[in-house]
């Protein structure tokens, strides 16, 4: 399919709130401010903003499953989106959720989640909920895709009467689905019309082509060239099998390579290397290192025309933290967009 840039103009861009703002006073509805400021159209509602924001406006701590006073928040919240012009295109991160054992505390507590999660959903007005695939411990929740598929479509069902959305991501650290295919493979199991996928550029780079543990920061189990070539060919089969109607959302990223490769093992909390690189070393694109532009257009050459929406976690490149106003910074994700469209085009 050939792109031009006329065929992309109309292309919706969103901004998660989780990815703006770099200081205390750095708060919920300062962070709409500048995303609207910037011409963004839509945020994705990071649940650790709603509790910020809820434990301010409500003045008093909201835990986690407060559900009622996050209910209470998330109204707000729509209220002051609507006012701005933003629409709320999802609630995220809803994780560790699938493959618990049947009758564990794990599964019990997994959808007395997703019931709370539903009721915000309902308040804040957004119809699809960001699933990202589990990065519990293998030992814990086992490798069975069957006991996944099954979850995701009981979960699916629960959404479907509020005519709710899954979208169903690959996070490149998860323990059983770390790649585009994985996640694909299971949503066609799952086999329900409300449930896609949230695609991203640094998840499937970040997870096919390169690696935060080795020297040169690409995959080293497998000659250079052996990589792109597979990398081209994993780009190739998703806009060839992947319907553009089940791709959800666009998330976008870059990477920066580390200075010093990461350990290979996970850290004290347990997080894996790929999963330390994606919480602080994911700038705007064409600030890193990653194909960022060859998987867009493999998505776009699905068809697509959908949402992208930046999520960028930006702690400098050596991941320590960086400074910056949340105005100029969201103007610079917007001008970012307009390249990455411009570079996307086979004019």
């Amino acid at each position: 399919m050939s792109l031009s840039l006329s065929s992309l103009e109309e292309i919706p861009i969103c901004y998660a709130s989780c990815s703006i703002g770099c200081k205390p006073e750095d708060t919920l509805p300062k962070k709409l401010d500048a995303i609207a400021s910037a011409g963004f159209q839509a945020i994705e509602l990071s649940m650790p903003d709603l509790l910020s924001f809820a434990s301010l406006h409500l003045r008093h701590d909201v835990g986690p499953y407060d559900f009622d006073d996050l209910g209470s928040a998330a109204k707000v919240v729509k209220t002051m989106c609507d006012a701005k012009g933003l629409k709320i295109l999802i609630l995220q991160p809803f994780a560790n959720f699938e493959g618990w054992k049947e009758g564990s505390e794990e599964r019990i507590d997994a959808f007395t989640r997703a019931r709370g999660w539903v009721e915000i959903m309902k308040a804040c007005g957004t119809d699809m909920l960001q699933v990202g695939s589990s990065d519990t411990p293998t030992e814990k929740i086992g490798n069975d895709r069957t006991r996944f598929i099954n979850d995701l479509r009981e979960l699916a069902d629960m959404l479907a009467p509020h005519k709710f959305r899954i979208a169903y991501e690959n996070w490149c650290w998860s323990t059983h689905a770390p790649d585009w295919h994985d996640v694909w493979d299971i949503v066609q199991k799952v086999n329900r019309p409300n449930i896609g996928l949230c695609l991203d550029t640094f998840q499937s780079a970040g997870g096919e082509w390169a690696d935060p543990t080795t020297p040169s920061g690409m995959l080293e189990t497998k000659p250079r060239e052996q990589v792109e070539r597979e990398w081209k060919q994993s780009l190739e089969k998703l806009c060839m099998t992947v319907p553009k109607d089940k791709i959800y959302f666009l998330q976008i990223s870059d990477a920066y390579k580390p200075k010093q490769p990461f350990d290979k093992e996970p850290d004290q909390s347990g997080t894996r290397p790929r999963g330390r690189w994606s919480h602080d070393f994911r700038p705007l694109p064409f600030e890193g290192y990653l194909p960022v532009v060859d998987f867009t257009k493999a998505v776009l050459k699905t068809g697509f025309r959908g949402w992208f929406s930046y999520e960028i976690f930006d702690g400098g490149p050596d991941g320590k933290g960086k400074e910056y106003d949340m105005v100029p910074f969201a103007r610079k994700a917007m001008e970012c967009q307009k390249r990455l469209l411009q570079e996307c085009t086979e004019e």
